[in-house]
C-alpha cells in the first residue's frame, strides 16, 4: 500500500510517495497540506537527500524509483537523468540525443508526464530559444529550480547545454 510523506520545500508542500519501495510520485502542491513525518526508511532517506538538495549540498539522488509509463515514455525519463545538474538542455537536442528528430512534441509529452519531479530533472528542459516552457508545477517553480542549481554548480542562469 502506497504511504505519502507530505514534505515542506522552498517551493511548496512536496507530496512524496513510497510505492513497495521505490519512489513512485514527487510534485509540490500549492495547497497547504498537513506535513507528516517520514513513515518508512525510504522516506527518511528522501527527505535527507532533499534537505541537502535545497542547502545546495546534494546534486543527485540515490533513492530507487519506479513511475508507470510507456515504453517511449521511460527511454524520455532516462534521458532526462543524463543532464547535467546545474544546465539546461531544449526538446529538440533531446530529440536528437533519441535519434529521432521528429518526435519533439512526444518528447515534451512524456516530459509533462513525469510524476518524479526534480529527482528526474524535466525542469532542466528548456525552449530552444532559452525561453522556459510548460512546467506541471508552474514557471516560477521552473524558473527557481534553475536558478538554485545554476547557483549551486556556479553556471549562471539558464544557460543552455548542447
Amino acid at each position: 500500500m502506497p504511504v505519502n510523506l507530505f514534505y515542506r520545500t522552498p517551493l511548496g508542500v512536496a507530496r512524496i510517495t513510497d510505492d513497495d519501495g521505490f519512489i513512485s510520485a514527487i510534485s509540490i502542491r500549492d495547497e497547504e497540506l498537513e506535513i507528516n513525518e517520514p513513515e518508512t526508511e525510504l522516506l527518511k532517506t528522501v527527505a535527507t537527500q532533499f534537505d541537502e538538495y535545497f542547502a545546495g549540498n546534494r546534486k543527485d539522488f540515490d533513492f530507487p524509483i519506479k513511475q508507470a509509463g510507456t515504453e517511449f515514455q521511460q527511454k524520455v525519463w532516462e534521458q532526462l537523468l543524463e543532464i547535467p545538474y546545474g544546465t539546461t538542455t531544449s526538446y529538440a537536442s533531446l530529440s536528437n540525443q533519441m535519434k529521432n528528430p521528429l518526435a519533439i512534441r512526444a518528447i515534451a509529452s512524456a516530459n509533462g508526464k513525469n510524476n518524479l519531479w526534480i529527482v528526474v530533472p524535466c525542469h532542466r528542459v528548456i525552449g530552444s530559444d532559452g525561453s522556459l516552457t510548460g512546467y506541471a508545477g508552474g514557471l516560477w517553480r521552473k524558473q527557481w529550480l534553475l536558478e538554485h542549481e545554476a547557483r549551486i554548480a556556479g553556471t549562471g542562469q539558464t544557460k543552455l547545454a548542447f
